[in-house]
């Protein structure tokens, strides 16, 4: 139960500040002798709170956003929702192969993302195309697809989210964090809520980690705000690594 809590509270800091904190309650949870797809969903709905935190933390930055939110939130909510009924009705090998490719995608856009907005700004300019406030249509797409990861999975989906806003999206790293941060808690809720009535949960898991990531978020989202957008960057480049690696090596 000590191990389970204070996992809950290293996820629910890492998934404010990035996202990948699966990586660390996921593999806690099997530890200690929970069938896979209990931990999977059993973790799924734990975190919810502590995304409701990191949101919270993060209130400042979401100002102005919420027109952005409902918008992009309607992606996330229908990805979480495709990519919960797939964890029930796949194999579990289905998206096994793939999950390493997008986290490896999603890193390179991170690292590249200011040269590549720069080249999106600029030729919407020389075509006298205004990029739309919340996002042109492939922005939407992409929330969608990254709710699915989410909802299946969820490890690194905060990675993902994040190269999608930082290239898409005309703002700083801090309120594209915030706006993550709502995004993957909208995910983790819908599709907690499918599992709630298709599969079974550890309730006592799912408490430890609500509590846990709660106090994370907090953290997380002290920590967070106070990042520079070149540190924020690295970071999410030095855990979106590591949950490549853990991915690549202990599956």
């Amino acid at each position: 139960m000590v191990a389970v809590f204070l996992a809950g509270i290293a996820a629910g800091t890492i998934n404010t500040v990035v996202g990948s904190g699966t990586l660390i309650t996921f593999p806690t949870l099997v530890a200690i002798g929970l069938p896979p797809v209990t931990a999977n969903v059993s973790n799924t709905l734990g975190l919810v709170p502590g995304s409701l935190s990191g949101a919270i933390g993060y209130r400042r930055e979401l100002a102005g956003q919420r027109d952005r939110l409902v918008r992009l939130g309607s992606a996330s909510v229908l990805g979480g929702v495709t990519g919960a009924f797939l964890l029930l009705v796949l194999p579990a090998a289905a998206f096994k192969s793939i999950v390493p490719v997008l986290i490896g995608i999603g890193l390179l856009l991170v690292v590249f993302q200011p040269a590549i907005s720069r080249r999106v700004a600029a030729r919407a300019e020389s075509r006298g195309v205004e990029r739309p406030e919340h996002g042109a249509l492939w922005v939407w797409v992409l929330v969608y697809v990254t709710g699915v990861y989410g909802g299946y999975f969820g490890a690194a989906q905060g990675v993902l989210l994040m190269a999608v806003l930082g290239i898409g999206l005309t703002e700083t790293m801090q309120r594209n964090n915030a706006t993550k941060n709502v995004l993957a808690m909208l995910v983790n809720l819908v599709a907690a809520v499918v599992f709630l009535f298709r599969a079974e949960m550890n309730w006592t898991a799912v408490a430890l980690i609500a509590v846990g990531s709660v106090i994370g978020g907090q953290v997380g989202a002290t920590v967070g705000r106070r990042l520079p957008s070149w540190a924020l960057r690295g970071f999410i480049v030095v855990v979106g690594l590591a949950a490549l690696t853990q991915i690549l090596v202990f599956g």
